[in-house]
């Protein structure tokens, strides 16, 4: 670990596969506290290249906890965190827009880590029991269109670093991985991330594995389609920056989107939205992201008729009705 420790300082980058080896090593626990806590270090200092993400990302998904899901080719849709806009959860209730809307969705979530809620959160709060049962995950998938996937429990291997990460107490290149590691391994995904450097950084990822994707992100830091702004897209189509307008929405303000000051709070936006009680700004929010993750699965079509799709589906009651039968299912 010396030796890459003094090449990581010098500004050189690893290869794909010698990073894929010292994450294995990390796991393994071959390295100390210190020196893992200095690897993280290096990469708050710069950039990340793509050869060290996929290699980090080939790692853990080789330890993951395997699910095979394909038989549904559903999508995922998450978000980054680390935005620093505490907004509540807006891509779990985009996931249950879209499977109300008829398509098949596989979420791979999280604790809050830079926000209040995050989506483990805010299924737990509604009773939901995470599992690694794949009987039960078809069975959810088959039923409701939806399984969630809590991601500590197919990444056993995050353990290994747990202790360091929450000692250091910053945001770091584990973060990144999240997105990247959904064990279903789903070729659909609709990512949201909060800067433009890692717009781009991802897109060449979901490229390499020859995903259809589309990867979000909102001019004023949202990583999520914030409708606060303008925001880019860019998909394994084209690029393209919208406006709200474009789409036909009013823009939002900031205070439209706040996910509140408890996990209680962000739950209860979270139901009204599903239950066609939220305020416009907050459903508006939802269906916008909802629309470009039926986009990314239906490219064919243009996104307002993917908008229809969405807003039919919250405003008839069938995302509220897959919620409610996801939760008896997974209680």
């Amino acid at each position: 670990m010396k030796k890459i420790l003094y090449r990581l300082f010098e500004h050189q980058f690893l290869g794909r596969d010698e990073a894929r080896e010292i994450l294995q090593n990390m796991v393994s626990g071959y390295y100390t506290e210190a020196q893992i806590a200095s690897l993280i270090t290096v990469f708050l200092m710069r950039s990340i290249s793509i050869d060290e993400l996929s290699g980090f990302q080939d790692a853990l998904l080789d330890m993951r906890v395997k699910i095979d899901l394909s038989e549904y080719d559903p999508i995922d849709i998450v978000g980054t965190g680390g935005d620093g806009k505490n907004t509540f959860n807006v891509s779990t209730a985009a996931c249950f827009v879209v499977a109300g809307a008829g398509y098949k969705v596989a979420k791979h979530g999280n604790y809050g880590a830079t926000s209040i809620s995050g989506a483990s959160n805010v299924m737990e709060f509604h009773g939901v029991k995470f599992t690694t049962d794949i009987d039960k995950l078809k069975r959810s998938i088959g039923e409701t269109n939806m399984a969630y996937l809590h991601a500590p429990i197919f990444n056993p291997a995050l353990k290994a670093v747990a202790g360091v990460r929450k000692s250091l107490g910053v945001r770091n290149f584990f973060n990144m991985l999240g997105p990247l590691v959904n064990p279903a391994k789903p070729r659909n995904q609709l990512l949201g991330v909060y800067n433009l450097p890692l717009l781009r950084l991802y897109s060449y990822s979901f490229q390499q594995c020859g995903n259809r994707f589309a990867v979000v992100h909102s001019l004023d830091g949202y990583d999520e389609i914030s409708l606060t702004d303008s925001f880019k897209v860019i998909s394994n189509k084209n690029e393209h920056i919208y406006t709200p307008e474009e789409i036909g929405f009013d823009r939002n303000e900031a205070k439209d989107l706040f996910g509140g000051d408890t996990v209680e709070q962000a739950s209860s936006i979270f139901d009204n939205v599903l239950n066609g009680v939220a305020t416009s700004q907050q459903a508006n929010c939802v269906l916008a992201n909802a629309a470009f993750a039926i986009h990314v699965l239906c490219p064919e079509k243009i996104i307002t008729a993917c908008i229809v799709e969405a807003r039919e589906s919250l405003e008839s009651g069938k995302a509220v009705q897959k919620f409610r039968k996801f939760v008896e299912l997974n209680s």
